[in-house]
């Protein structure tokens, strides 16, 4: 049976717009999951993010709980604590068990080199409201981060995460063969000449000079294929010239914003958010300045992308 549209309806023909967006239903694959033994973990989104309860983060880790908790952030990619009351050093503890810690230079560091602190007031707003990955622009990005909030304001300060495989997986086969085996140049100098002393920037050129990685990286324990390109800190894709690198990387930028991908975190005084950077990018939403949001963040060193 066949309908007649009124004249003015003209159906669209099935094509990728030039923006990669496209309505109607998105692959969001999710691995098996066991149920967990050790906390009881309850789901924010559909494939990332999650919120744990049943673990005092200011005890020690056990191996058994080490690796269900390393099991949850793997699925979720980005793992939630409420009502933490712990110290800097036992959120440094707690992060250690992933790994060896890093430093950043150029954010102002808490109660030592391996804390960074974030204290954002009328004087100081916040400029992680872009999406992003950490520290791209290191040999060796950052595996993942604990984020403890100190101060929230009144309302608003959430923080957003995606999950940057789903972001590759559901972008157009022609797409993904075009980028799979490019590489991209990161740099720190956009995502800190907005607001860091340039003298300081300076001093760090020839210790952090430009990296290339790849486009799609690897995840090394997972296997999942993850976007890798991020707005602050990508500067041009190898081997193409500026316009095409600028247009291609605006179209993979773009894919972090859809909400099916994304899970937006309130947080509380005391709550904790581990992530994993190297499935994740994420964006600090700044709507609450001129109030005061003060969180501190240990980052766990990683490895380099493949």
């Amino acid at each position: 049976m066949s309908v007649d549209l009124p004249a003015r309806i003209q159906l669209r023909e099935a094509v990728t717009p030039a923006d990669g967006i496209v309505e109607g239903p998105r692959v969001l694959q999710q691995s098996p999951r066991e149920p967990y033994e050790l906390f009881t973990l309850r789901p924010l989104g559909r494939v990332i993010g999650a919120e744990i309860d049943g673990v005092d983060l200011a005890e020690p880790v056990t191996p058994a709980l080490r690796a269900e908790l390393n099991r949850a952030l793997l699925e979720w990619k980005v793992v939630f604590f409420r009502d933490q009351r712990i110290t800097p050093a036992q959120q440094r503890a707690f992060a250690a068990n992933w790994g060896e810690l890093e430093t950043n230079p150029f954010i102002p560091r808490g109660e030592n080199d391996e804390v960074t602190r974030f204290e954002r007031t009328a004087a100081m707003p916040g400029f992680e409201n872009i999406w992003h990955t950490d520290v791209t622009w290191r040999p060796n990005p950052a595996l993942g981060s604990v984020l403890r909030l100190i101060e929230v304001p009144p309302v608003g300060g959430d923080t957003m995460w995606a999950d940057m495989a789903a972001a590759y997986d559901n972008l157009p086969d022609d797409v993904r063969a075009r980028i799979d085996g490019l590489t991209a140049v990161h740099d720190y100098l956009p995502g800190f000449d907005r607001f860091a002393d340039p003298a300081l920037l300076a001093q760090w050129q020839e210790r952090f000079p430009p990296v290339e990685h790849p486009v799609v990286r690897t995840h090394p324990e997972t296997g999942r294929r993850t976007l890798f390109v991020n707005q602050a800190f990508t500067t041009h894709i190898v081997g193409l010239d500026r316009a095409e690198s600028d247009r291609l990387l605006r179209y993979l930028f773009l894919q972090a914003h859809t909400p099916e991908f994304q899970v937006r975190f309130s947080w509380e005084p005391n709550s904790v958010a581990f992530w994993d950077n190297r499935a994740t990018q994420h964006y600090a939403v700044n709507d609450y300045h001129p109030h005061v949001r003060i969180a501190e963040r240990v980052a766990i060193a990683g490895d380099r992308p493949f």
